[in-house]
Order: C-alpha cells, then sequence, then structure tokens
C-alpha cells in the first residue's frame, strides 16, 4: 500500500503551518457553555498544541461493543493492547489473555459489518475494521492509535518491527501519518518537529496515527532486555539510514512521565533518541512533578493517561460532564495533546478538541 503526503484538500502536509509552534498565534481562547467547551477554531491549532480525549483499552467489549463504536465516539485516541509469545498464534489482541483474543473487532469489509459477526478476533481484524469504518468516514478527525505491546515484538516468531509495518501497511496503507511524512528533509523526527511542528488537526483530518508503548508484561520481564521502544526506535533508525524510512508505520513513544531532564538520555544510546517525539505517561506526575513547557516548547507530543487521577480525583469511568471538562482544560493548560480515562459514557467530552 501506498503512503500519501496529501490531504483530504489536496494540500500537502509540509506546508502545514510554516512556523513551528509560534504559528498558534492567538489560537487558544475558549468558551465555556452549556454545549461544552468549544475554541475558535481548534483544527487550525497543530496537533501537538491542541487537546483531544482518548479512551484507555478502547478494544474491550465492556468498554465498546464494538470497534466501530469506540470510533463513533467521537475519541481523539483509542487504545489496543497486542501479544505476540509463542503461547499462541499471530497478533492477539486482548487484556489479560496472552494466549486467545478477546475484543470486540470483527475484521468488517463493509460498512454494515461493522457490528455483525463473531467479536474477539485477531489485530489484522481490528485493522480492518479501522480501514472500513475509515472507508466510510472520509475526512474524519485524526485518530491516535495507541497500541501496548504487551509483551513487546516477537522478531523470532516473525512479529517483530517489520511484520507489523508490513501488516499495518497492508490495512491501513494511505490513512496513515508515517514518520516519513513528517520528517520531510530533516533527518530525524526531533529535527523535524523542532524545527517545523506538527501539521494542524484540520491538515490531518482523514488520518490515523500509531504511537508504540512497551507492555506492563515486557515491562515486568526480568529476561526481556529489548523493550519495544528501543526495538522500534532502532527501526526507525536503521530505514532512514538505508532510505526506506516510508516503511515505517509508528512513532516509538518515551513511556512514563520522569521528572528532569531529557529522560531519553538515561534511556536510549544516542543515535535513537532523536526518533523520539511522543511521550506518554501518567497526567498526575506530568503535572506535579514535570516541566512540560520544555515538551510543548519543542513541539512533542504529549500523551496523558489516568487523566482522573489528577488532584482532586474524578471518576475513571463516569464524572460529571462538568467535571470531565473542566480537567481536560486542566490537562490542555500543561500542555497535553490528549488526555486519556475510561470515559466512554461521555460522547461530548470524548470529541472535544482544546487548543492549548
Amino acid at each position: 500500500m501506498r503512503s500519501t503526503h496529501r490531504t483530504a484538500n489536496g494540500t500537502g502536509l509540509r506546508r502545514w503551518f510554516g512556523g513551528g509552534a509560534a504559528a498558534v498565534g492567538g489560537v487558544g481562547v475558549l468558551l465555556v457553555g452549556a454545549g461544552g467547551v468549544h475554541a475558535a477554531d481548534p483544527g487550525q491549532a497543530p496537533y501537538s498544541a491542541s487537546t483531544s480525549v482518548g479512551v484507555h483499552n478502547a478494544y474491550l467489549q465492556s468498554a465498546f461493543p464494538y470497534l466501530a463504536d469506540a470510533l463513533d465516539s467521537g475519541a481523539g485516541m483509542i487504545e489496543i493492547d497486542v501479544w505476540t509469545n509463542f503461547f499462541g498464534s499471530g497478533w492477539r489482541v486482548g487484556h489479560n489473555s496472552p494466549f486467545t483474543n478477546e475484543n470486540n473487532c470483527v475484521g468488517a469489509t463493509t460498512p454494515d459489518g461493522l457490528r455483525t459477526g463473531d467479536r474477539d478476533q485477531n489485530l489484522a481484524a481490528c485493522l480492518a475494521d479501522l480501514r472500513t469504518w475509515h472507508d466510510a468516514n472520509p475526512g474524519h478527525r485524526p485518530i491516535l492509535l495507541k497500541i501496548e505491546m504487551k509483551d513487546g515484538f516477537a522478531d523470532n516468531l516473525g512479529r517483530g518491527p517489520a511484520a507489523f509495518d508490513a501488516l499495518v501497511n497492508d490495512a491501513l496503507g494511505d490513512a496513515l501519518l508515517r514518520p516519513a511524512d513528517l520528517t520531510g528533509g530533516h533527518p530525524t523526527l526531533d529535527a523535524a518537529v523542532t524545527a517545523d511542528g506538527w501539521p494542524s488537526r484540520d491538515a490531518l483530518a482523514g488520518k490515523f496515527l500509531i504511537h508504540l508503548i512497551p507492555g506492563t508484561v515486557e515491562e515486568g520481564n526480568p529476561l526481556d532486555n529489548l523493550w519495544t521502544d528501543v526495538e522500534y526506535g532502532r527501526h526507525l533508525r536503521d530505514l532512514s539510514a538505508s532510505g526506506n524510512l516510508g516503511q515505517a508505520v509508528a512513532f516509538p513513544a518515551v513511556h512514563g512521565a520522569e521528572a528532569g531532564d531529557d529522560p531519553r538520555v538515561d534511556r536510549y544510546e544516542e543515535s535513537i533518541r532523536p526518533w523520539f517525539v511522543v511521550f506518554d505517561g501518567d497526567a498526575a506526575t506530568f503535572l506535579g512533578s514535570v516541566d512540560t513547557g520544555w515538551y510543548t516548547d519543542r513541539n512533542y507530543l504529549l500523551v496523558m493517561t489516568d487523566a482522573h487521577s489528577v488532584a482532586p480525583p474524578i471518576s475513571n469511568t463516569d464524572p460529571s460532564e462538568a467535571e470531565a471538562l473542566e480537567r481536560v482544560n486542566q490537562l490542555a493548560a500543561g500542555g497535553a495533546a490528549v488526555a486519556s480515562s475510561d470515559w466512554t459514557g461521555l460522547p461530548s467530552v470524548l470529541s472535544t478538541v482544546v487548543p492549548h
């Protein structure tokens, strides 16, 4: 499948707003009323300089009956957990199910099939649902797909970064914003976003973005010394060196909020640090002990999880609309690109976009 450098209206992605963070200008005035939080023109805000609302573990049937329901909810980010170990075949999608698939994906190939058929399918089926929904909703809002590799890649089983790229490319192809789309003429992702920033949300209409984090099992496995973030960071570095960066489909994320200087320095070898421009961690830590201005000044993408846990804590499943909107605004003021929780019953909140 081919990649694309054009938006729905034919404008080249590299001409998104011409000027990095300063191009945000006066965008950011919020009007708060009975209908929720609105901005003068949130679609013109750079993707990193505006806040959408994400859903944790949106692939679970307890969250949404079907993956299409998660996509229809208005959420700006949905999360999918993937298993690769030898206890089962293929790329499996589930939470506490390392052997089988437990999810709301059906592998639809037509829009009327998005809510029919057997669920509990593999990653390829989830990607098929995404593609079918995408084709039925041209120009949809940009959606960040957060993929937690629960037990990491398994290259020795044919489930490594290159195989992941091939699987995703086959399903989503030109529906993706890829690392190569963002780098343009720059040598690395870091050089690109610090110089030019991210496209606006309007420029990303009809696009999925993917970021990868190491999984809870992987991070807790003392025998695993090659985590998802490092493995995919090296993958991007090597693809770029060989002139094949266009094959990559995802952005590796620095997982876990961390106070102090650049967290990449102590975690990664120098050659892969510039391939990390997405940071994913706990909202309470980011807002409580981290200088988030360091990230926003450099146009990095901040994904803040467990939005409900920021003091004073609110419900992670059913806060009032006013509580949830106030929390989204609080995280937007702190520089979040995504405020994530489990607010599946609040579509008016899930569809909210707040410029910083």
